[in-house]
């Protein structure tokens, strides 16, 4: 007699088994999405976001872009992405400065929501801000650098229509939290389902055998091509789900998801982030091809200062005993 369970009956295990985990994690995401958002919003309604912009006006001329663009990043900083691109593509500007901007608010953009995520992973909430803020700036002087002169304007597609009262910002507010609470639950519990069927019919090994090599190319442990597949794909808040569910699990060490989170922390979601801003005119190659570049340094320079690290304590232990 075959006991064996059917394909539909794995299936619904998997099913079953996520559900839970994607409740708790939904809702753990949600809760600090939510509140940071609102504050964000009414930061913004009462001008703090613009005034804190002013006084990064010196600091952007240094990188070859005017000071009223600071606006943007500071925006970038505190909300997601799409904000960022309403706000940007209201002003004017050349495809020179938007590129440049571009790249540092894809290295730099909802930190409070995605490093808060990173710190449940094992890495340093405050260690990941001030990372990515620091390697949006290093990008952009590459970039400044590197680039040459260029006055072609940048296409305004948006206008940014200010609230002008505070029912409007709550009523936005809360159109969107609906919005983003359906989609963060879907995405989620079909992330959760996902890697469970794949570890189910024993897969993730089968997708990330053939990225190994290009992983080690990268800095990053051989386990890791599943996670940097979905981090790419949906993103690092949604990808850290799933990475927070196989640490819980035991099937990830803090130590590989640490070194997986400083990869993602400069590059993640190359899907979607770099269709939105070619859509815009932005170069994909630059998009795609600086994020990589920088991901590489970060992880390598990692590797090297705890191989130094190491090496000086090796020295300090043997001349103690030899002592």
């Amino acid at each position: 007699m075959n006991t064996t369970p059917s394909f539909a009956a794995r299936i619904w295990k998997c099913t079953h088994e996520a559900l839970p985990k994607s409740g708790g994690t939904s809702l753990w995401l949600l809760k600090i999405i939510l509140p940071v958002s609102l504050l964000v919003r009414l930061l913004d309604y009462y001008g703090a976001i613009a005034w804190l912009a002013d006084y990064m006006h010196p600091l952007f001329n240094l990188i070859g872009l005017p000071g009223a663009l600071a606006i943007v990043f500071i925006t970038s900083i505190f909300l997601p992405l799409y904000a960022s691109i309403a706000v940007m593509t209201s002003l004017a500007m050349t495809i020179r400065e938007a590129t440049i901007l571009t790249l540092m608010c894809l290295v730099a953009h909802n930190l409070l929501v995605e490093c808060a995520i990173t710190k449940k992973t094992g890495s340093s909430f405050w260690g990941m801000i001030l990372l990515r803020i620091g390697m949006a700036f290093a990008v952009a002087v590459f970039l400044n650098t590197l680039l040459p002169a260029d006055n072609t304007p940048f296409q305004l597609f948006v206008q940014l229509d200010p609230f002008v009262s505070l029912d409007g910002v709550f009523n936005a507010w809360f159109q969107s939290s609906l919005v983003l609470i359906v989609t963060i639950v879907l995405i989620v519990t079909a992330l959760m389902i996902l890697q469970r069927v794949l570890s189910e019919f024993n897969l993730i090994d089968s997708i990330s055998r053939p990225l190994r090599p290009l992983m080690r190319v990268f800095g990053l442990p051989n386990d890791s091509p599943f996670l940097w597949i979905v981090g790419n794909v949906v993103g690092l808040a949604y990808g850290g789900a799933v990475m927070i569910d196989l640490v819980e699990e035991g099937k990830l060490s803090l130590k590989d998801s640490n070194t997986v989170n400083y990869h993602l922390a400069i590059s993640h979601s190359l899907l979607e982030d770099t269709i939105l801003f070619v859509a815009l005119g932005i170069n994909w190659f630059i998009i795609i091809g600086t994020r990589l570049l920088f991901a590489m340094i970060v992880v390598w320079g990692r590797r090297f200062i705890i191989h130094l690290g190491r090496h000086h304590n090796n020295e300090k232990n043997h001349s103690t005993i030899s002592t």
